[in-house]
């Protein structure tokens, strides 16, 4: 893991009307780094997700990418500067193949048609969907859809991966697979970022845990640190620590 800082944000803040869904958030995340995001469901995970990746643009504050203000860009602009994201719902278009899938998110960089082609049967032989690319994505399992949303973030080249509940509605199996690809992703050096309820999930991968509560952060380090921090152990269990 390098020292270089590849995202900051700072006191970032994003308001729906009355209620402050991310309220003034600051971290920064190294290259190579792998964060977990955690919190109660409504802590405002994927809303600074959105903000992130500039699906939301936030009242106040800045979000600082390899140095660069990209507070407020339209997605494909985020995308194409390097920062590729899955969602908490997978949503594949369901009638064109899954090589067609991920060819769409290669197109955004490649320079032509059969760029993105190679570039997609590549990707999908990595993440173990090779025999399954000529069926429309509808027909996926779940745990191969989620596979399916991974393999167009990587189809994009991104330096940062933003992963919403990427093993939600996994069996312990497959949410075993999907951490050792998560783990060799890792390894060839990209930096990501991991929302996750499962806690089994994100202490066992993470280097670094960031924790929300309705809205804002109110902890975070290592995940030992984390699992053992009163305020933590609150807002999970309900109740007051002695």
């Amino acid at each position: 893991m390098s020292s270089e800082e590849i995202l900051r944000c700072e006191n970032v803040t994003k308001r729906f009307g009355g209620l402050i869904a991310v309220n003034n958030v600051s971290f920064s995340v190294r290259k190579g780094e792998y964060v977990g995001l955690i919190g109660p469901n409504g802590a405002g995970k994927t809303t600074l997700f959105n903000c992130i990746t500039g699906y939301y643009k936030p009242e106040s504050g800045r979000i600082i990418f390899k140095g660069m203000d990209i507070t407020g860009k339209p997605p494909y602009e985020v995308a194409k500067l390097g920062i590729g994201r899955t969602f908490q719902i997978v949503k594949p278009l369901a009638r064109l193949t899954v090589l067609e899938n991920v060819m769409i998110g290669a197109m955004l960089k490649a320079r032509d048609v059969a760029e993105a082609y190679e570039k997609a049967m590549n990707t999908l032989e990595y993440v173990g969907l090779y025999d399954k690319r000529m069926l429309p994505a509808g027909s996926l399992n779940v745990a191969e859809k989620k596979r399916l949303e991974l393999a167009r973030v990587l189809a994009l080249d991104p330096e940062l991966i933003l992963l919403d509940e990427v093993v939600a509605g996994l069996n312990p199996t497959e949410t075993d697979r999907m951490l050792d690809l998560l783990r060799e992703i890792h390894n060839k050096g990209f930096t990501i970022i991991m929302v996750e309820h499962v806690m089994r999930a994100v202490m066992r991968i993470s280097e670094r845990i960031i924790v929300l509560h309705h809205g804002m952060k109110i902890a975070e380090g290592s995940p030992e640190d984390v699992a053992n921090n009163p305020k933590v152990i609150e807002v999970y269990l309900g109740k007051e620590v002695v």
